[in-house]
Protein backbone atom coordinates (compact mmCIF):
# COMPACT_ATOMS: atom_id res chain seq x y z
CA UNK A 1 0.00 0.00 0.00
CA UNK A 2 1.53 3.57 -0.67
CA UNK A 3 2.82 5.36 2.11
CA UNK A 4 1.98 8.77 -0.16
CA UNK A 5 -0.92 10.98 1.81
CA UNK A 6 -4.14 10.81 -0.10
CA UNK A 7 -4.88 14.01 -1.17
CA UNK A 8 -8.67 15.18 -3.16
CA UNK A 9 -8.77 17.90 -5.66
CA UNK A 10 -11.93 19.99 -5.36
CA UNK A 11 -12.57 22.07 -8.46
CA UNK A 12 -10.23 19.94 -10.50
CA UNK A 13 -11.24 20.24 -13.70
CA UNK A 14 -10.85 24.53 -14.32
CA UNK A 15 -6.91 25.65 -14.97
CA UNK A 16 -6.14 25.90 -11.28
CA UNK A 17 -7.21 22.00 -10.92
CA UNK A 18 -5.70 20.81 -14.04
CA UNK A 19 -2.21 22.36 -12.91
CA UNK A 20 -3.19 20.67 -9.70
CA UNK A 21 -3.28 16.85 -11.68
CA UNK A 22 -0.63 17.82 -14.22
CA UNK A 23 1.68 18.81 -10.38
CA UNK A 24 0.38 15.51 -8.51
CA UNK A 25 0.74 13.24 -11.00
CA UNK A 26 4.26 12.05 -10.09
CA UNK A 27 4.44 13.31 -6.48
CA UNK A 28 6.65 11.73 -3.72
CA UNK A 29 4.86 12.77 -1.14
CA UNK A 30 1.15 12.83 -2.53
CA UNK A 31 -1.29 10.81 -4.74
CA UNK A 32 -4.65 12.03 -6.12
CA UNK A 33 -7.59 10.07 -4.41
CA UNK A 34 -10.21 11.54 -5.61
CA UNK A 35 -11.57 14.37 -7.78
CA UNK A 36 -14.40 16.61 -7.56
CA UNK A 37 -16.11 19.34 -9.13
CA UNK A 38 -19.87 21.36 -9.74
CA UNK A 39 -22.89 19.20 -9.53
CA UNK A 40 -22.71 19.58 -13.36
CA UNK A 41 -19.86 17.50 -13.27
CA UNK A 42 -20.05 15.23 -10.95
CA UNK A 43 -20.79 11.69 -12.09
CA UNK A 44 -18.64 11.99 -15.74
CA UNK A 45 -15.32 10.45 -16.01
CA UNK A 46 -12.16 13.01 -15.58
CA UNK A 47 -11.66 12.59 -18.89
CA UNK A 48 -15.09 13.14 -19.87
CA UNK A 49 -15.42 16.33 -18.06
CA UNK A 50 -12.57 18.32 -19.73
CA UNK A 51 -12.66 16.78 -23.07
CA UNK A 52 -12.01 19.37 -25.31
CA UNK A 53 -11.31 21.84 -22.67
CA UNK A 54 -8.00 20.40 -21.15
CA UNK A 55 -5.25 23.64 -21.26
CA UNK A 56 -2.51 21.96 -19.97
CA UNK A 57 0.80 20.96 -22.00
CA UNK A 58 0.28 17.35 -23.21
CA UNK A 59 -2.47 14.99 -22.23
CA UNK A 60 -4.82 14.38 -19.06
CA UNK A 61 -2.47 11.61 -16.63
CA UNK A 62 -3.49 8.08 -17.40
CA UNK A 63 -4.12 7.62 -13.41
CA UNK A 64 -7.02 10.47 -13.25
CA UNK A 65 -8.84 9.95 -16.83
CA UNK A 66 -10.54 7.30 -15.46
CA UNK A 67 -11.82 8.72 -12.15
CA UNK A 68 -15.20 9.54 -11.43
CA UNK A 69 -16.02 13.11 -10.13
CA UNK A 70 -17.46 13.28 -7.20
CA UNK A 71 -19.43 16.75 -6.26
CA UNK A 72 -17.20 18.37 -4.28
CA UNK A 73 -20.51 20.07 -2.39
CA UNK A 74 -20.67 16.38 -0.84
CA UNK A 75 -18.04 17.07 2.51
CA UNK A 76 -19.32 14.03 4.48
CA UNK A 77 -18.49 11.53 0.85
CA UNK A 78 -15.64 12.74 0.57
CA UNK A 79 -13.68 13.90 3.63
CA UNK A 80 -13.54 10.29 4.79
CA UNK A 81 -11.55 9.58 1.67
CA UNK A 82 -8.70 11.55 2.02
CA UNK A 83 -6.40 12.88 4.23
CA UNK A 84 -6.33 16.60 2.65
CA UNK A 85 -7.96 18.30 0.10
CA UNK A 86 -6.60 20.83 -2.63
CA UNK A 87 -9.53 23.55 -3.34
CA UNK A 88 -9.56 25.35 -7.13
CA UNK A 89 -13.51 25.22 -6.59
CA UNK A 90 -15.02 28.58 -7.89
CA UNK A 91 -18.18 30.01 -6.53
CA UNK A 92 -18.76 33.25 -4.79
CA UNK A 93 -16.74 33.96 -1.39
CA UNK A 94 -19.45 33.36 0.76
CA UNK A 95 -20.18 30.12 -0.33
CA UNK A 96 -16.18 29.03 -0.61
CA UNK A 97 -15.41 29.75 3.12
CA UNK A 98 -18.80 27.89 3.89
CA UNK A 99 -17.19 24.64 1.85
CA UNK A 100 -13.47 25.25 3.01
CA UNK A 101 -14.45 25.47 6.41
CA UNK A 102 -16.75 22.73 6.14
CA UNK A 103 -13.88 20.13 5.25
CA UNK A 104 -11.93 21.44 8.24
CA UNK A 105 -14.69 20.91 10.55
CA UNK A 106 -15.06 17.46 8.45
CA UNK A 107 -10.90 17.01 10.21
CA UNK A 108 -9.73 17.07 6.77
CA UNK A 109 -7.05 20.18 6.23
CA UNK A 110 -8.14 22.41 3.18
CA UNK A 111 -5.25 24.12 0.93
CA UNK A 112 -6.76 26.65 -0.92
CA UNK A 113 -5.76 29.01 -3.80
CA UNK A 114 -8.45 30.62 -3.58
CA UNK A 115 -9.17 34.13 -2.20
CA UNK A 116 -12.25 33.84 -0.08
CA UNK A 117 -10.49 33.32 3.17
CA UNK A 118 -6.68 35.17 2.58
CA UNK A 119 -8.49 37.83 5.25
CA UNK A 120 -9.63 35.66 7.47
CA UNK A 121 -6.97 36.52 10.82
CA UNK A 122 -6.71 33.03 11.76
CA UNK A 123 -5.93 31.31 8.39
CA UNK A 124 -2.37 31.37 7.42
CA UNK A 125 -1.49 33.06 3.90
CA UNK A 126 1.97 31.57 3.55
CA UNK A 127 4.67 31.77 0.78
CA UNK A 128 6.78 29.01 1.97
CA UNK A 129 9.61 31.09 1.84
CA UNK A 130 9.41 33.82 3.50
CA UNK A 131 5.97 33.37 6.31
CA UNK A 132 6.10 29.74 6.84
CA UNK A 133 5.79 31.01 11.09
CA UNK A 134 2.46 32.12 10.00
CA UNK A 135 1.37 28.56 10.26
CA UNK A 136 1.86 28.68 14.02
CA UNK A 137 -1.77 30.40 13.83
CA UNK A 138 -3.52 27.52 12.96
CA UNK A 139 -3.28 26.31 16.62
CA UNK A 140 -6.45 29.38 17.25
CA UNK A 141 -8.14 28.27 13.89
CA UNK A 142 -8.55 24.91 15.09
CA UNK A 143 -9.88 26.43 18.92
CA UNK A 144 -12.95 28.64 16.91
CA UNK A 145 -13.56 25.85 14.51
CA UNK A 146 -13.37 23.06 16.98
CA UNK A 147 -11.21 21.01 14.98
CA UNK A 148 -8.35 18.64 16.21
CA UNK A 149 -6.53 18.26 12.72
CA UNK A 150 -8.77 19.99 10.35
CA UNK A 151 -7.86 23.68 9.30
CA UNK A 152 -7.45 25.99 6.20
CA UNK A 153 -4.77 27.71 4.52
CA UNK A 154 -4.42 29.67 1.50
CA UNK A 155 -1.67 30.71 -0.81
CA UNK A 156 -1.53 34.31 -2.02
CA UNK A 157 -2.84 36.49 -4.69
CA UNK A 158 -0.79 34.80 -8.20
CA UNK A 159 -0.42 38.84 -9.05
CA UNK A 160 2.19 39.53 -5.85
CA UNK A 161 4.29 36.99 -6.55
CA UNK A 162 6.55 39.01 -9.18
CA UNK A 163 7.63 41.42 -6.56
CA UNK A 164 6.76 40.39 -3.00
CA UNK A 165 9.54 38.01 -2.73
CA UNK A 166 12.36 40.95 -3.92
CA UNK A 167 10.43 42.83 -1.27
CA UNK A 168 11.03 40.31 1.19
CA UNK A 169 14.28 39.82 1.02
CA UNK A 170 15.02 43.53 1.24
CA UNK A 171 12.62 43.64 4.65
CA UNK A 172 16.27 44.73 6.27
CA UNK A 173 16.35 47.69 4.22
CA UNK A 174 13.07 48.75 5.45
CA UNK A 175 10.75 49.23 2.25
CA UNK A 176 8.42 52.23 2.73
CA UNK A 177 6.64 53.26 -0.07
CA UNK A 178 6.19 50.80 -2.93
CA UNK A 179 4.53 50.84 -6.50
CA UNK A 180 3.86 47.90 -8.48
CA UNK A 181 2.27 47.70 -11.67
CA UNK A 182 1.61 43.99 -12.85
CA UNK A 183 1.32 42.66 -16.40
CA UNK A 184 -0.90 39.44 -16.15
CA UNK A 185 -0.87 36.87 -18.31
CA UNK A 186 -4.52 35.81 -19.75
CA UNK A 187 -4.37 32.44 -17.72
CA UNK A 188 -4.87 34.42 -14.61
CA UNK A 189 -7.94 34.49 -15.80
CA UNK A 190 -8.39 30.62 -16.30
CA UNK A 191 -8.39 31.52 -20.27
CA UNK A 192 -6.08 30.11 -23.34
CA UNK A 193 -6.50 32.19 -26.50
CA UNK A 194 -8.84 29.86 -28.03
CA UNK A 195 -11.33 30.84 -25.01
CA UNK A 196 -10.52 34.55 -25.15
CA UNK A 197 -10.06 35.41 -29.01
CA UNK A 198 -10.20 38.77 -28.18
CA UNK A 199 -7.26 39.29 -26.19
CA UNK A 200 -4.61 38.24 -29.02
CA UNK A 201 -3.29 41.78 -29.31
CA UNK A 202 -5.02 43.20 -26.69
CA UNK A 203 -4.25 44.85 -23.62
CA UNK A 204 -7.19 45.62 -20.58
CA UNK A 205 -6.50 47.59 -18.23
CA UNK A 206 -8.48 46.61 -15.51
CA UNK A 207 -8.67 43.36 -13.40
CA UNK A 208 -11.16 43.39 -10.92
CA UNK A 209 -9.99 42.72 -7.49
CA UNK A 210 -6.39 42.62 -8.12
CA UNK A 211 -5.42 46.10 -7.29
CA UNK A 212 -6.40 45.78 -3.42
CA UNK A 213 -4.49 42.23 -3.47
CA UNK A 214 -1.71 43.30 -4.64
CA UNK A 215 -1.22 46.21 -2.23
CA UNK A 216 -2.90 44.46 0.83
CA UNK A 217 -1.74 40.87 0.53
CA UNK A 218 1.84 41.87 1.16
CA UNK A 219 1.29 43.10 4.55
CA UNK A 220 -0.24 39.94 5.68
CA UNK A 221 2.71 37.87 4.69
CA UNK A 222 4.82 40.47 6.35
CA UNK A 223 2.64 40.44 9.27
CA UNK A 224 3.03 38.06 12.53
CA UNK A 225 0.97 35.81 14.61
CA UNK A 226 -0.60 37.43 17.84
CA UNK A 227 -1.22 35.39 20.48
CA UNK A 228 -2.93 37.57 22.37
CA UNK A 229 -5.34 37.88 19.17
CA UNK A 230 -5.46 34.54 18.19
CA UNK A 231 -4.45 36.41 14.80
CA UNK A 232 -2.00 37.28 12.14
CA UNK A 233 -1.61 40.82 12.46
CA UNK A 234 -0.51 42.91 9.13
CA UNK A 235 2.49 44.40 8.55
CA UNK A 236 1.67 48.24 8.87
CA UNK A 237 5.73 49.90 7.66
CA UNK A 238 5.24 50.09 3.96
CA UNK A 239 2.25 51.34 1.79
CA UNK A 240 1.83 49.90 -1.33
CA UNK A 241 -0.38 51.16 -4.61
CA UNK A 242 -0.93 49.18 -7.52
CA UNK A 243 -2.53 48.77 -10.83
CA UNK A 244 -3.03 45.56 -12.68
CA UNK A 245 -3.07 45.16 -16.13
CA UNK A 246 -3.96 41.68 -18.36
CA UNK A 247 -1.88 41.82 -21.39
CA UNK A 248 -1.49 39.27 -23.97
CA UNK A 249 0.77 36.57 -22.38
CA UNK A 250 -0.56 32.69 -21.83
CA UNK A 251 2.00 32.38 -18.56
CA UNK A 252 3.89 34.58 -16.47
CA UNK A 253 3.05 37.83 -14.14
CA UNK A 254 5.97 40.48 -15.17
CA UNK A 255 5.66 43.64 -12.46
CA UNK A 256 7.48 46.68 -12.76
CA UNK A 257 8.03 47.96 -9.33
CA UNK A 258 9.36 51.20 -7.25
CA UNK A 259 10.78 51.36 -4.26
CA UNK A 260 11.90 53.66 -1.23
CA UNK A 261 13.55 52.65 1.88
CA UNK A 262 14.19 53.99 5.35
CA UNK A 263 17.47 52.87 4.67
CA UNK A 264 20.12 53.30 2.26
CA UNK A 265 21.19 50.00 0.40
CA UNK A 266 23.67 49.86 -2.49
CA UNK A 267 22.82 48.12 -5.65
CA UNK A 268 25.04 45.43 -4.18
CA UNK A 269 23.43 45.30 -1.52
CA UNK A 270 19.88 44.50 -2.87
CA UNK A 271 21.62 42.08 -5.31
CA UNK A 272 23.54 40.32 -2.84
CA UNK A 273 20.38 39.57 -0.83
CA UNK A 274 17.99 38.87 -3.54
CA UNK A 275 20.74 35.82 -4.25
CA UNK A 276 21.15 34.71 -0.55
CA UNK A 277 17.67 35.24 0.06
CA UNK A 278 16.27 31.53 1.07
CA UNK A 279 14.01 29.63 3.39
CA UNK A 280 12.36 26.89 4.80
CA UNK A 281 11.23 24.54 1.74
CA UNK A 282 14.91 24.54 0.79
CA UNK A 283 16.40 23.93 4.13
CA UNK A 284 13.96 21.02 4.66
CA UNK A 285 14.23 20.13 0.88
CA UNK A 286 10.61 20.06 0.26
CA UNK A 287 10.02 18.49 -3.53
CA UNK A 288 8.53 21.51 -5.21
CA UNK A 289 11.38 23.96 -4.04
CA UNK A 290 13.45 25.84 -6.22
CA UNK A 291 16.84 25.15 -5.22
CA UNK A 292 17.66 28.74 -6.01
CA UNK A 293 14.33 30.96 -5.20
CA UNK A 294 15.27 34.64 -6.19
CA UNK A 295 17.75 34.97 -9.29
CA UNK A 296 19.02 38.38 -10.18
CA UNK A 297 19.29 38.68 -14.30
CA UNK A 298 22.25 41.34 -15.48
CA UNK A 299 21.11 41.41 -18.92
CA UNK A 300 19.23 44.80 -20.24
CA UNK A 301 16.29 42.99 -21.76
CA UNK A 302 15.42 39.95 -19.09
CA UNK A 303 13.56 38.66 -17.28
CA UNK A 304 11.43 38.29 -20.13
CA UNK A 305 8.66 35.88 -20.17
CA UNK A 306 9.33 33.47 -22.95
CA UNK A 307 12.71 32.99 -21.37
CA UNK A 308 12.61 33.05 -18.09
CA UNK A 309 8.72 31.60 -16.53
CA UNK A 310 10.37 28.22 -16.64
CA UNK A 311 12.89 28.89 -14.52
CA UNK A 312 13.26 26.32 -11.54
CA UNK A 313 10.19 24.59 -13.28
CA UNK A 314 8.43 27.76 -13.04
CA UNK A 315 8.64 27.62 -8.42
CA UNK A 316 11.63 30.28 -8.82
CA UNK A 317 11.26 34.23 -9.65
CA UNK A 318 13.45 36.13 -11.94
CA UNK A 319 14.03 39.79 -10.89
CA UNK A 320 15.82 42.48 -13.42
CA UNK A 321 16.74 45.56 -14.00
CA UNK A 322 17.20 46.96 -11.25
CA UNK A 323 18.30 50.74 -11.06
CA UNK A 324 18.16 54.11 -9.11
CA UNK A 325 15.19 55.94 -10.22
CA UNK A 326 14.44 59.85 -10.42
CA UNK A 327 11.77 60.00 -7.83
CA UNK A 328 12.33 56.48 -6.08
CA UNK A 329 15.22 55.15 -4.52
CA UNK A 330 15.10 52.11 -6.81
CA UNK A 331 13.27 50.41 -9.43
CA UNK A 332 13.27 46.90 -10.82
CA UNK A 333 11.35 44.52 -12.93
CA UNK A 334 10.08 41.14 -11.67
CA UNK A 335 8.82 37.70 -12.99
CA UNK A 336 7.01 34.57 -11.92
CA UNK A 337 4.71 31.74 -13.07
CA UNK A 338 1.28 32.50 -12.28
CA UNK A 339 -0.36 29.04 -12.35
CA UNK A 340 2.93 27.33 -11.34
CA UNK A 341 4.40 29.64 -8.04
CA UNK A 342 1.24 31.61 -8.19
CA UNK A 343 -1.31 29.08 -7.80
CA UNK A 344 -0.93 25.30 -7.90
CA UNK A 345 2.44 25.10 -7.55
CA UNK A 346 2.27 27.71 -4.19
CA UNK A 347 -0.57 25.70 -2.64
CA UNK A 348 1.58 22.03 -3.24
CA UNK A 349 4.56 23.57 -1.95
CA UNK A 350 2.53 24.84 1.27
CA UNK A 351 1.11 21.16 1.52
CA UNK A 352 4.27 20.43 1.72
CA UNK A 353 5.53 22.54 4.52
CA UNK A 354 2.31 21.81 6.54
CA UNK A 355 3.11 17.85 6.20
CA UNK A 356 6.67 18.83 7.03
CA UNK A 357 5.88 20.85 9.87
CA UNK A 358 3.28 18.07 11.28
CA UNK A 359 0.03 19.59 10.51
CA UNK A 360 -0.89 17.43 7.84
CA UNK A 361 -0.62 13.83 8.34
CA UNK A 362 -2.10 10.08 7.61
CA UNK A 363 -5.84 9.71 8.75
Amino acid sequence: MSEKLRVGIIGATGMVGQRFIKILADHPWFEIALVAASAHSAGKTYAEAVKGRWKMEGDVPEQVKDMVLHDAANVDEIAPQVDFIFSAIKLDKADTRKLEEAYAKAETPVVSNNSAHRWTPDVPMVIPEINPDHTDVIKYQRERLGTSRGFVAVKPNCSIQSYTPALSAWRQFEPTQVIATTYQAISGAGKTFKDWPEMEGNVIPYIAGEEAKSEGEPLKIWGHVDDKKKAIVPADDTVITSQCIRVPVLYGHTAAAFVNFRKNPTKQDLIDALESYTGEPQRLGLPSAPKQFIRYMTEDDRPQVRLDVNYEHGMGISIGRLREDKIFDWKFVGLSHNTARGAAGGAVECAELLKAQGYITAK
